[in-house]
């Protein structure tokens, strides 16, 4: 199995991308955290800890787990020139100007770092102005600067591999995220997807290089004729016009249909997937929140372009329509309005389902998993005391490389 598949958001899962959190988290400090979307800073050993215990309950359903740091030092181990490339666009991408510092960060990495693994970890972790041991006397930049000031930012939020590229069909959009923090982070996607054995020649819908945002969490595949993208906080309609045209475009794709969904542009309510996702062939859970100012617009292909119309049928008759079957919308929190904000807050709506009616969620959300139970889903349960302290749950944790047809 080399490429990618993923024609739903349901069909059993066999083989997924993660980032296990590392050295990054800690390198968050009070006074970043907002620069670095988080709202607090989780315990690197626990938020370790349940990584591992998420990706073993993964593999204990028989899901093959791969991760981003792996793939990315097995493109660069194998070509010396292609790592130095890298190597380069990072230090650019990390806003790194001066030529001197280009060039300290450059032989810094390549000295000490000289296995791809830690190499990778390091370009993720980031750099503070004292590793890098440099003659103060000789820069303006040095001398006023704290030895504790990162010179090149740590990326926090990597263990959320849903967003910087997410699979479409038998293709991948590798985004163009909202946030420069989280821009940097699509660099891996870039040199995995045009180097790797197993992912090369994946069909791109999508640069990183376009002038719109989008990310992972907005992007659902319903089904092999139906894709969904949330238009919010972090996805642009311009965006979903573009890689609307690059779908219909591809005459391998058989997408003939996107449901553009806008949704209430909050932190709350960051992507779709956090008010939104399915769990079995006809249940999907949702925040109570959304139902009122949700708008769906239906985008097909017409001659060389798009055409565009509002649907203004509810949420279940849209999706019934699409699916073919009657749809049970099961909200967050079993719908009592302050169990739905808290377990919203915590992820309780992003799921990520590994088989029709199994999904993984977090256990802290005992109200909404509840009621799952009661509607007969079988719940893979994992801890989350620290990973929930970056707002995003098992969905949002995952990028599914391939699902069974």
């Amino acid at each position: 199995m080399t490429g990618v598949n993923v024609k739903s958001e349901i069909k059993p899962l066999k083989k997924v991308l993660l980032h296990r959190p590392g050295k990054e988290l800690l390198n968050l400090t009070p006074n970043t955290l907002e620069e670095l979307l988080f709202d607090d800073i989780p315990f690197l050993k626990v938020a370790q800890a349940e990584h591992d215990a998420f990706a073993q309950a993964l593999r204990n359903e028989g899901v093959e787990v791969f991760y981003l740091e792996d793939l990315t030092a097995e493109v660069l181990a194998a070509d010396p020139a292609l790592r130095e490339q890298f190597l380069k666009q990072w230090i650019e991408e990390a806003g790194i100007r001066t030529e001197r510092y280009q060039k300290i960060i450059f032989d810094y990495m390549q000295e000490n770092y000289p296995d791809a693994k830690d190499f990778v970890l390091k370009t993720m972790e980031g750099i503070n102005l004292q590793e890098l041991h440099t003659d103060k006397s000789n820069s303006l930049v040095d001398l006023v600067s704290e030895a504790s000031k990162m010179v090149v930012a740590p990326m926090p939020n990597l263990y959320f591999t849903r967003d910087p590229f997410a699979m479409i069909g038998n293709g991948v959009s590798i985004n163009r995220m909202y946030s420069v923090t989280r821009n940097r982070e699509t660099i891996y996607g870039e040199y995995i997807f045009g180097n790797h054995p197993m992912l090369k020649g994946t069909p791109q819908y999508y640069s990183r290089y376009s002038a719109f945002h989008i990310e992972g969490g907005d992007i659902l595949n319903i089904n092999e004729h139906v894709l969904a993208i949330g238009i919010s906080q972090r996805t642009e309609p311009d965006a979903i016009d573009e890689i609307a045209h690059n779908i219909f475009n591809d005459e391998t794709s058989p997408i003939d249909t996107i449901l553009a969904f806008n949704i209430p542009n909050s932190r709350a309510f960051m992507h779709l997937d956090t008010v939104f996702t399915q769990i079995d062939v006809d249940k999907f859970t949702v925040h109570p929140g959304i139902m009122g100012p949700l708008e769906v617009f239906e985008i097909t292909p017409e001659g060389e372009g798009i055409k565009v119309r509002a649907m203004t049928e509810p949420l279940e008759k849209i999706l019934e329509k699409y699916l073919g079957c009657p749809v049970e919308l099961i909200p967050c929190g079993g719908g009592d309005r302050i169990a739905a904000e808290r377990e919203q807050w915590n992820d309780g709506s992003n799921t990520l389902c590994i088989a029709p009616g199994t999904v993984v969620v977090y256990e802290r959300n005992d109200v909404t998993n509840e009621v799952l139970e009661t509607k007969g889903l079988r719940l893979v349960q994992i801890p989350s005391a620290e990973l929930s302290r970056g707002r995003g749950g098992p969905r949002c944790m995952s990028m599914p490389i391939w699902r069974e047809d």
